[in-house]
C-alpha cells in the first residue's frame, strides 16, 4: 500500500489505484494551502512539507541532512496518514485541530502524537486540514522549533 519514488511526483504517481485520488487530493489541498516558504519534498523517504535548507541551513537536528520537517502524508497499509508537527508542538493548535475535527468529520479521530489516520478514504476532511495548513507560518514554526530544542 505504500507509496515509492525518489521525487514528489513518483510518490503521487506510484500509488495503489484505490488510493490515488484521495492521496493527490490530500496532497493538493496541503500545497493550496502551504504558508510562504514550506516546499513539497521528499522527507525521511516519503512525501514531506519542509522548510527547505535555503531557509533554515541546520536542518533537522537528528539528521542536519534532512530539511526541517513540517507535514507529510503517507499511504499506509489500512489508512492514510497525515503528518503535522505543529499540532505536535504547539498545544492550543492541537486543542483547536480536536475540537475541530468532528465539525468536518462522521468518523471518530484517529490520532497520534503528529499523526491523523485517515482509514475510510472518502470521509477525509480535506476542508480541515487546508485550514490547519494555514494556521503556522514558516517563521512560527521554526520558533516553535528551536524552543522546544532547547528545552
Amino acid at each position: 500500500m505504500k507509496a515509492t519514488g525518489k521525487t514528489v511526483l513518483e510518490i503521487l504517481t506510484s500509488l495503489p489505484e484505490d488510493r490515488t485520488v484521495p492521496f493527490n487530493k490530500l496532497h493538493d489541498v496541503i500545497v493550496e494551502n502551504l504558508p510562504k516558504g514550506f516546499e513539497p519534498a521528499i522527507s525521511y523517504g516519503g512525501l514531506g512539507y519542509v522548510v527547505p535548507h535555503a531557509l533554515y541551513p541546520e536542518g533537522y537536528h537528528c539528521k542536519p541532512s534532512e530539511p526541517l520537517p513540517f507535514a507529510g502524508i503517507a499511504s499506509q497499509k489500512h489508512s492514510i496518514n497525515f503528518y503535522h508537527m505543529g499540532i505536535y508542538a504547539d498545544p492550543k493548535l492541537l486543542d483547536w485541530f480536536v475540537s475541530e475535527y468532528h465539525k468536518h468529520s462522521k468518523q471518530k479521530l484517529d490520532m497520534g502524537k503528529s499523526c491523523v489516520r485517515f482509514k475510510k478514504l472518502n470521509q477525509i476532511p480535506y476542508d480541515l486540514v487546508g485550514e490547519l495548513m494555514i494556521k503556522m507560518s514558516i517563521e512560527k514554526w521554526i520558533a516553535i522549533y528551536e524552543s522546544n530544542l532547547r528545552k
